[in-house]
């Protein structure tokens, strides 16, 4: 496996690289920037992960306004 860019809305956030059987995503966007030098299975277990921390921040922000 090689590099591969990880989009979110369209936008380049990171790259996964291969380390030993996983892929590990680095963060080229500071709101990504928890998950970077994570590990995981998948360039689609990155997008949720993503997509998670994503909507967390919305909903915390929401709560705090």
């Amino acid at each position: 496996m090689q590099k591969q860019v990880i989009e979110y809305g369209g936008e380049p956030v990171g790259i996964v690289v291969p380390d030993e059987d996983r892929l590990k995503f680095i963060a080229v966007k500071f709101h990504v920037i928890d998950l970077d030098e994570h590990r995981f299975t998948s360039a689609d277990e990155v997008r949720l992960a993503i997509r998670d921390l994503v909507r967390a921040r919305n909903t915390s922000a929401v709560a705090h306004a």
